[in-house]
């Protein structure tokens, strides 16, 4: 039986009322800021600020927008301290909800940034020429997926990054201490959201600063992404086996609510995608020679395909294209030559 326990009330009851939850301090000395993200499903990330001896550190900083920016200066004020006094900001990952005002929070109060190299080389400074070639691969992956021409994105890479001639002040690896006087973190390497993904393990309070690698209710997009990893999912159900490892503790996600039962909850996901794995198979024996956008029309999914938005869609046909990877993998289903690449069962 899989159980998990919701302890984060008031972030749950927000949650479910569509409502910002509160600055909440969850122990002494560490505090849950909700930064919001104007215009975007999953509504807010939670940023978590830990007490220095001379200041703060985050995990985490939010939204590159005016409006989540001044919710991190407000939530920071709210519990003592000034957005100038924050010493350091360790990155769970690439994505724009977590590393999206580094750079403005840098310049701010001369932070060090800490992240893993594997995300941290992803952001690295880009120019014109640079985000066009990164748009005709993205779009020619999208394309070789089966997906047509309206959802291809021909627009923009949303990433922020950082500016010319700046990185990253530490790389962290799997199984680094974090140098933060009066906590033991130490970092914990899951790869598959992103190649670089990182979750942060505090053992001295029974702590897990999950990033997206594990949430309470959702599960985070797994997607193929060109210049990332080869078989995201494959590398993402590894993280989750060895997240089993870890002693119980509370988990502090980046969105949601805090929740505990950290093994039932990875062996939930490992099995929501085995059963996806499942329901994709059957979909390519009832309609062999599908490309991998045919096959997303087919499968469930947390609201009707055809109501998703362009983003959803790219989203939601390179996360049927990384279990078919696997499946690949497994010696289940087998891809054609030629564009776009069609999927049929492997002969036995």
């Amino acid at each position: 039986m899989i159980v998990t326990e919701d302890v984060g009330v008031a972030q749950r009851e927000a949650w479910a009322n569509n409502v910002l939850p509160p600055v909440e301090q969850v122990r002494d000395g560490l505090w849950s800021i909700p930064v919001p993200m104007p215009d975007n499903p999953l509504r807010y990330v939670l940023v978590y600020a830990l007490a220095l001896d001379d200041g703060l550190a985050l995990i985490d900083v939010g939204w590159d927008h005016e409006q989540s920016w001044q919710a991190l200066v407000d939530g920071i004020t709210s519990i003592g301290y000034h957005v100038s006094e924050v010493r350091y900001a360790a990155i769970t990952h690439l994505h724009p909800d977590h590393f999206g005002l580094a750079p403005r929070l840098r310049q701010v109060s001369g932070a060090t940034l800490a992240m893993h190299v594997a995300d941290a080389t992803l952001l690295g400074y880009h120019g014109p020429e640079q985000t066009r070639d990164d748009i005709t691969g993205w779009n020619l992956q999208l394309s070789e997926l089966g997906a047509p021409a309206e959802v291809l994105d021909a627009s923009r890479v949303d990433l922020v990054r950082f500016a010319e001639h700046e990185t990253i002040d530490v790389v962290l690896g799997d199984g680094d201490s974090l140098d933060l006087p009066g906590w033991n973190l130490r970092a914990q390497w899951t790869p598959g959201h992103t190649p670089g993904h990182l979750c942060f393990v505090e053992e001295d309070r029974g702590l897990l600063f999950s990033g997206d690698h594990m949430l309470p209710r959702i599960s985070p997009n797994i997607s193929t992404i060109p210049g990332e990893l080869e078989n995201p999912l494959h590398r993402y159900l590894l993280s989750l086996e060895a997240t089993t490892t870890l002693g119980e503790c509370e988990v502090l996600p980046a969105h949601e609510y805090r929740f505990r039962g950290i093994a039932d909850r990875a062996r939930q996901l490992m099995g929501h995608h085995e059963e996806r794995l499942a329901e994709i198979v059957a979909a390519v024996q009832d309609e062999p020679e599908s490309t991998a956008w045919e096959l997303s029309r087919t499968i469930s999914w947390s609201r009707p395909f055809d109501q998703m938005s362009p983003r959803l869609l790219r989203l939601a046909v390179r996360e049927t294209h990384a279990h078919l990877v696997v499946l690949a993998k497994r010696e289940i289903v087998t891809p054609s030559g030629g564009t776009p690449v069609r999927w049929s069962l492997r002969a036995q």
